[in-house]
Parts: C-alpha cells; structure tokens; sequence
C-alpha cells in the first residue's frame, strides 16, 4: 500500500536527535524511553506524517559505509528549493556535498551525512 516508515539505530542519541530535528526539521511524534533496554525511541514526521523512527541502543556496532555495505544505502527527502537547502545546512554547520545532477532524471541533488555517516540525500522537487 505505502512505505510506513523507516528504522535507524544511532550511537549517540542526543547527538543524532539534534540533527533530525533541530538541524532537519523533522517532528517529533513521539519519544519514549524504555529502562528495560536503556533505549529511546523517537518517532519523526514531515508535518503530522510519520517517517522515520530514532532508536538508541548501548553499544550499537558501527555502520559500514565505505566501501557501500549491503543495506539501507542512504535517506532521501525532496525539497522545493534545493539551493536553499544546501545553504541552509551549510549555515548550520553541515558538511555537504556539491550540488550534482541525477543523469537519468536531470534533477538535482546532494548528499550530507547524519551523526552516524548515514548518507542523507536532498533532491529537488
């Protein structure tokens, strides 16, 4: 029917919480904390729409990322005005790539990386 959601696991919660919200401007939903795990789960949204859940675990092993890992490669979110989007993190302190062109589609886009060098991609409209 539709995807639901996607699930990402951080090493440091704080830190990866700071970025989706603060930095991204995604929504918190929901956030809880379960003593049992010594875990949080943050639900996130675009709006009121649910996207993506933030669980930290202790100890968690490192993503492999380079070479690229079988897996979740990265997250992509559309925006209006891409231009204004790589400016935007970039003010915030955000390290991103040059803006490129998909070869296929014409559109354009750029990558940065979350706190735990997932790459998140940014694509134009």
């Amino acid at each position: 029917m539709r995807l639901h959601h996607i699930a990402l696991i951080c090493s440091d919660y704080a830190a990866s919480r700071r970025f989706y919200t603060e930095i991204l401007g995604l929504t918190v939903l929901a956030e809880h904390y379960r003593a049992d795990r010594d875990s949080y789960k943050l639900d996130l949204g675009i709006g009121s729409h649910y996207v993506l859940e933030l669980f930290s675990f202790p100890n968690p092993p490192p993503r492999p990322s380079y070479p690229e890992a079988c897996g979740l490669r990265h997250l992509a979110f559309a925006v209006g005005d891409l231009a204004a989007k790589h400016a935007e993190l970039v003010r915030q302190g955000v390290e991103c790539e040059a803006v490129r062109t998909d070869e296929y589609t014409g559109k354009a886009f750029f990558f940065c990386r979350d706190p735990d060098l997932l790459p998140v991609e940014f694509y134009q409209e």
